[in-house]
């Protein structure tokens, strides 16, 4: 056990310095000259994504050369020893595009399936949230914990909307108006990870999410359960980092999120 939580605090000092690494370069190129292109109708990819991606890929492999790498910009390495990092090098990228200074670099230790750490860095705040399985979660080394909001009509929500808003039916739009209706707020940042770490640090008191990846959610779950909240499906079932319809929150109001999203039926919009 000594040995698993040496291991696991050390696999957080890496991702932390990674992330900063990258996220520092990020911040230097935000508001210049960089390539962006599309790979959807709205899903944009830019230079600074795959640069970000390279850096995190470079210094990982170099201090863990028998660990896999999942990440977004078409990275999947599943590695020789169970160990996987999954990666966000900038979760955010739209607003990146736009010179919206949201976004973040997400990174976790997987082994096996189970989630051993994860670090999510905000580049332009300079906040760092990071958790490690079984020890809790912490903003630049002080422990959060959640909200301890307990009514709906009281809560501030996160929430985003699937890249592919514009061709699927399952878009977010009616679960939207049905909480907004039932809570004091919404807010939609444009990163996952980062809406997740505001439900473990108590800025949001809960937050949903469909079309989610492994990559946009592995660090921000772990920081959610280790501050004391709630995470599950959209049937609060619990959530592996293969399911795509994530609800976080305190705890507290979490079966009031999740009976209007069920009450709401499969939450798509008109075809």
């Amino acid at each position: 056990m000594d040995n698993q939580q040496h291991t696991s605090q050390q696999f957080l000092e890496d991702a932390i310095r990674i992330a900063r690494k990258a996220g520092a370069v990020l911040k230097h190129r935000l508001k210049t000259d960089f390539s962006v292109e599309f790979k959807g109708e709205v899903d944009l990819v830019t230079e600074m994504d795959r640069a970000a991606q390279d850096i995190i890929q470079e210094e990982i492999l170099a201090r863990y050369p028998d660990h896999g790498i999942l990440a977004e910009e078409d990275l999947d390495d599943r590695g020789a020893d169970g160990h996987i990092w999954v990666v966000d090098p900038l979760d955010g990228t739209t607003n990146y595009a736009h010179g919206l200074p949201v976004f973040s670099v997400s990174i976790a230790v997987v082994h096996h399936g189970d989630t051993l750490c994860g670090v999510v860095h905000n580049p332009m705040s300079e906040e760092t949230f990071t958790a490690i399985k079984g020890e809790g979660a912490a903003l630049n080394g002080h422990p959060i914990v959640v909200s301890k909001v307990d009514n709906l009509d009281k809560s501030l929500l996160g929430t985003g909307f699937p890249y592919d808003i514009r061709a699927t039916a399952e878009n977010n739009l009616e679960y939207c108006a049905r909480l907004a209706l039932a809570a004091q707020g919404i807010r939609h940042c444009g990163s996952a990870a980062l809406d997740l770490c505001f439900v473990a640090c108590g800025r949001f008191d809960g937050f949903w999410e469909l079309g989610l990846k492994p990559w946009d959610v592995a660090a921000g779950i772990l920081a959610v359960r280790e501050a004391g909240g709630t995470v599950t499906d959209f049937e609060s079932s619990p959530i592996t980092l293969d399911g795509s319809r994530v609800i976080a929150s305190n705890g507290l109001i979490h079966d009031e999120i999740s009976g209007i999203l069920n009450a709401t039926g499969s939450g798509q919009g008109q075809d």
